[in-house]
């Protein structure tokens, strides 16, 4: 008991090891994630399920705006300096901000309640008056669930600023089973209203699960709000963040827009192709990037060290993703039929699907670099910078959307292929301003790294795209199930070892990096020519 309770309570100290314990649980729950999409599938067709993933975007909208933008932003580098500082009133801050936080998003959704006939009026233009009621009816409900996540993005923030990521990792576990028992249980007798209760059940899970260590590390909630120093600070910091994921909630809700136009069935198939790029997004970006931030945090006063940091982490998530982001592309038909593919989700679904994953795929390891990237400029105090850059981005991809979709008349795959390409633009602006932030001069030396892993990765690509077809043609007949898996895995196989013997051969210190770091051995490694950028 002793030795659970200090694996679930203790710290991670170093980058590396707080982004395996984060990546691990994401692991777990991407695909019981993906879990929860296949039972979606297996007891609602793509129309129906259009209904339920369109209830979300005004809860999602109000709750990522108010809470997300704040804690991703602004709290986290202001409580980790508290912290460090050992200021009596860090706890104070915690909970004036939870309450500020309450009290505006309380508001804010009694007001969307009221209305919200009228404005999904205006987010699903191609929809009947019978599909949008059950809309409204299912988004009012799912107000009550992110009214939980409020509470539990407090907790989140506090156990990271304070370098314990696991239970926040485990919390969207149970987020997770909540909704697949809420639609196994009650689908049947409840329809839609089943997963909608599960999503309720899971949000309250989401907090709960990290509420004792919150507690254990002095956590004490209040109903006072007091607005010091570090509260102004926090919202002061938090505003740019929130205007970008105001922008960001925008072209989400243009997505739904444009999606019930091609058909009822295509914000679906946008949905789930989204759900299998996450995956990596999820594993390696967001797991790394918020290992990083409290480190680069307390590195913001050094820029030597806070350089090597940054440039580390970009290096590592590149080694990483590149070779998933190529499993997506190259078996996007098999992962969306093994995922997906049930009697209510046909051939048409999984090709319309594929597509989908493909034209994210391409944009995969952009989405992780301006996931790093920004969180770069969050430890610098700096939300302004990322900020543009990332409204310039949406927009262009707002753009985007309407010319592949209104102009061209490309199905639902343009939507996630303006995405990529707008997200390509935005790392190529973070990265060059980060340069000029971190030092003045550039060496193209740093970029071996990043095209060694893309040759690596090209090369795996080729490989695995080869051994599908001689596969598909002469030995497996994929129409069933266990054909397909061994495909799968027969391919994926292939390509990894591909991978890394591309790898070896070019002396990657990534990849040495992580085996040094998975046999738990200190090996000095050489430093890459950081000394100039």
């Amino acid at each position: 008991m002793k030795s659970i309770k200090k694996f679930l309570f203790s710290q991670q100290t170093s980058i590396f090891s707080a982004a395996t314990v984060i990546m691990i649980m994401i692991i777990g729950s991407r695909l019981l994630g993906l879990v929860r999409q296949r039972i979606l599938a297996n007891f609602f067709g793509p129309n129906d399920l259009t209904l339920f993933f369109a209830a979300f975007r005004l809860p999602d909208l109000i709750f990522e705006v108010l809470i997300y933008g704040t804690f991703a932003s602004a709290f986290i580098p202001v409580f980790t300096r508290a912290l460090k500082d050992k200021d009596d009133s860090v706890w104070e801050t915690a909970s004036s901000v939870m309450n500020i936080g309450l009290l505006i998003f309380l508001i804010l959704a009694v007001i969307v309640i009221i209305f919200a006939n009228q404005l999904y009026g205006i987010l699903v233009p191609g929809f009947g008056p019978e599909h949008r009621e059950t809309i409204v009816l299912l988004s009012r409900i799912l107000f009550a669930a992110q009214g939980f996540f409020v509470i539990s993005y407090v907790l989140t923030a506090v156990l990271e600023s304070s370098r314990r990521f696991l239970m926040p990792a485990i919390a969207p576990l149970f987020y997770n089973l909540g909704i697949i028992l809420g639609t196994v249980l009650l689908s049947s007798r409840m329809g839609l209203l089943g997963p909608v209760i599960g999503v309720v059940i899971g949000a309250a899970s989401h907090a709960l699960i990290q509420l004792p260590n919150a507690l254990k590390l002095g956590f004490r909630f209040s109903f006072k709000i007091k607005l010091n120093s570090d509260v102004k600070k926090i919202g002061r910091l938090s505003l740019p963040r929130i205007i970008e994921i105001a922008f960001l909630q925008v072209a989400k809700s243009v997505e739904l827009f444009l999606a019930s136009l091609i058909s009822t069935a295509a914000y679906t198939y946008f949905t789930f192709g989204n759900s299998l790029q996450l995956v990596p997004v999820g594993l390696f970006g967001t797991s790394i990037a918020k290992a990083a931030l409290p480190t680069l945090s307390g590195q913001a006063e050094s820029k030597e060290k806070f350089r090597k940091t940054l440039l580390n982490a970009l290096y590592q998530v590149t080694f990483l993703v590149l070779p998933v982001a190529t499993v997506l592309l190259v078996l996007r038909i098999p992962l969306v039929r093994l995922a997906f593919g049930t009697n209510l989700f046909d051939w048409k679904s999984t090709v319309q699907t594929g597509m989908v994953v493909s034209a994210f795929g391409v944009g995969v390891i952009f989405q992780v670099w301006v996931s790093i990237l920004a969180r770069g400029f969050y430890a610098l105090h700096d939300t302004r910078t990322p900020v543009i850059i990332s409204i310039f981005s949406m927009l262009l991809n707002i753009i985007l959307d309407f010319i592949l979709i209104k102009g061209f008349g490309m199905p639902v795959w343009g939507l996630a292929a303006a995405f990529s390409l707008a997200y390509f633009i935005q790392t190529l602006l973070l990265f060059w301003v980060m340069v000029k932030r971190v030092d003045e001069h550039f060496s193209f030396g740093l970029l071996f790294p990043f095209i060694k892993s893309f040759v690596a990765s090209s090369c795996s690509g080729l490989a695995m795209y080869f051994i599908i077809r001689v596969l598909e043609k002469f030995v497996l007949d994929t129409r069933y199930t266990i054909n397909l898996l061994i495909l799968t895995a027969i391919t994926i196989i292939v390509g990894i070892l591909v991978y890394l013997f591309i790898s070896v051969l070019f002396k990657s210190r990534e990849l040495a990096y992580f085996i040094n770091f998975v046999k738990r051995r200190r090996i000095k490694l050489a430093e890459p020519p950081l000394d100039k950028i």
